[in-house]
């Protein structure tokens, strides 16, 4: 009778732990501009550390914070950074030198000048302002040595085109220096993902958003994920339209200073890290769909799908090196 009771006990103890250890925590607030979700298979709630990351990475590397280690840097004031900083400085310069100058964040303060960052707009843009300011932009320009950087004054450094993805890495290394094994962690829709989504035993699912001028939201297509990251370029939600009409991407010809020009909507690009995903994801809005599949011809580990306007204004797609199907 002993025996059986305590086979009983045994039993129902293994049940217990086995569905508090398939419970997810799941976790969302606001940071970076906009938003964020960890869902991860774990007991312990990990929200106090995910805000202290999201604190000093923003005090790093926020464009928006004025006291933040690139906001001196940019006023000349300090050039000590992190190595926060010093991660993304440098997978920018390995980008920058890739793309040929596609991805380039310091043309930061031409976006500013085209009222697309976190500074007021230039009145009366024209070439002589645009060209004056285009002097001071090239990555090249910039060098770094320990944790110091060096720059022309002119220079306005501007991460926001990769700090996104980095966050998402940061709070996915953390995740995995703790042991966790299954997550999806998703900033302002950069995601990055491990495992599987243990609570209903598949691979994460994620969407692909459909381009949409109006603001509306509706899901294109769905896609599984495994130990991959993936972040999306468009110009379907951010974009200005001048007196005339015309629409201006917030994508900026790092070679002109103008507003990028193309037919290209929406750039999703699969990578193993999300900050590579979503420089590389930049680039390619600002490369064009020639361009772009020529680059990926030696890129093979780069999975890239496109939503393009075709010259009847109908939407078209492509998948280029085997991204995922539903």
């Amino acid at each position: 009778m002993n025996k059986l009771l305590l086979s009983l006990l045994l039993l129902i103890c293994s049940l217990s732990c086995t569905k508090k250890a398939n419970k997810n925590i799941k976790l969302s607030g606001a940071v970076f501009g906009t938003s964020y979700s960890i869902i991860y298979n774990s007991h312990i709630d990990y929200s106090n550390q995910f805000d202290s990351l999201f604190t000093v990475i923003n005090k790093s590397m926020s464009t928006y914070q004025a006291n933040s280690d690139i906001s001196k840097l940019n006023r000349n004031e300090n050039h000590v950074i992190d190595n926060h900083f010093i991660k993304v400085y440098e997978t920018s310069k390995q980008i920058y030198k890739e793309t040929n100058g596609a991805f380039d964040p310091t043309i930061g303060a031409v976006v500013n000048a085209w009222d697309f960052g976190p500074e007021g707009k230039l009145a009366n843009i024209d070439s002589l302002k645009i060209d004056s300011l285009m002097l001071s932009v090239g990555l090249n320009k910039i060098t770094r040595v320990g944790n110091k950087i060096k720059k022309p004054k002119g220079t306005f450094i501007d991460f926001n085109a990769i700090a996104k993805g980095y966050g998402v890495d940061a709070v996915s290394m953390f995740l995995e220096s703790k042991n966790v094994k299954n997550y999806l962690v998703e900033v302002g829709g950069e995601i990055r993902v491990k495992g599987q989504n243990e609570e209903k035993k598949s691979l994460w699912k994620v969407g692909v958003e459909n381009p949409n001028f109006e603001g509306k939201q509706s899901i294109l297509k769905a896609i599984t994920l495994k130990d991959e990251a993936m972040a999306t370029s468009g110009t379907y939600r951010k974009f200005k339209v001048d007196e005339d009409g015309n629409r201006y991407a917030h994508i900026i010809d790092t070679n002109t200073g103008y507003p990028s020009k193309t037919n290209l909507l929406s750039i999703s690009v699969i990578a193993n890290t999300c900050m590579e995903a979503d420089a590389y994801a930049t680039a390619f809005k600002a490369m064009g769909i020639e361009q772009v599949k020529t680059f990926l011809k030696s890129h093979p580990e780069l999975k890239v799908f496109l939503i393009f306007e075709n010259e009847s204004k109908e939407l078209e797609t492509l998948v280029v090196n085997n991204f995922p199907e539903l």
